[in-house]
């Protein structure tokens, strides 16, 4: 076996990278339950790797508050205060603004490809039904956006605020009016991104998160 390989022949850091992302996701969704405990040897079992990319994730996820490790406890998902939903999206109307700024003014070839597959996925979701699509969707544009920015430190701590606000998303999704309409927005933004419209881009994405603040507060 190689240095620095596991058994599955996958670097370390990258069934890191796996494990925060799978983890990552069944935390925003709920699938993983605020409260909820979290065992690191079924998870491993489960993804098929190691305890240690596990428990690095973990510990990233910790650092990003949806995690909770209690010692001698062990460790649980979060708990979710919705108090928090005003402060969270004070700092996401900022940061998305200007990350939407940035990515239409940095805009590659290869990212300009990759937003017109979303703009595409967009036009063929109108009309379904499929929340949990239309869900994972719009955190692709999301993330999307946060990486064509073009700054890594803009997009960690992005992400960070992202996911927080998508955990309480999720715990009103069955209540808000406007989904369909609020996931389909993302269409005018790609727009102004692939036009080069840096100042409308980044208009249309705090609409959006002031919006979707409006809306959750709305019926929590």
């Amino acid at each position: 076996m190689a240095v620095g390989r596991t058994r599955a022949g996958a670097a370390p850091e990258l069934l890191a990278d796996r494990a925060y992302a799978e983890l990552r996701d069944r935390l925003v969704t709920l699938r993983i339950a605020p409260g909820e405990p979290i065992e690191e040897d079924r998870l491993a079992d489960e993804l098929g790797i190691g305890r240690t990319p596990v428990r690095e994730a973990i510990k990233r996820l910790a650092l990003e508050n949806l995690v909770t490790v209690f010692p001698r406890r062990g460790t649980f998902a979060s708990e979710i205060n919705i108090t928090d939903l005003a402060d969270i999206c004070d700092v996401r109307v900022q940061l998305e603004g200007h990350a939407a700024y940035r990515a239409a003014q940095r805009l590659t070839p290869a990212l300009r490809a990759e937003l017109a597959e979303l703009q595409d996925e967009l036009d063929r979701s109108r009309g379904s039904d499929d929340t949990g699509a239309l869900m994972a969707l719009d955190a692709r544009v999301h993330r999307f956006v946060h990486v064509a920015a073009g700054n890594p430190y803009l997009q960690e701590t992005l992400g960070r605020y992202f996911n927080l606000s998508l955990r309480i998303w999720h715990l009103a999704l069955d209540r808000l009016p406007h989904l369909f309409t609020s996931v389909h927005e993302h269409s005018e933004l790609l727009r102004a991104i692939a036009d080069g419209d840096a100042e409308r881009a980044r208009a249309v994405i705090a609409g959006h998160v002031e919006e979707f603040e409006r809306e959750t507060r709305a019926v929590l």
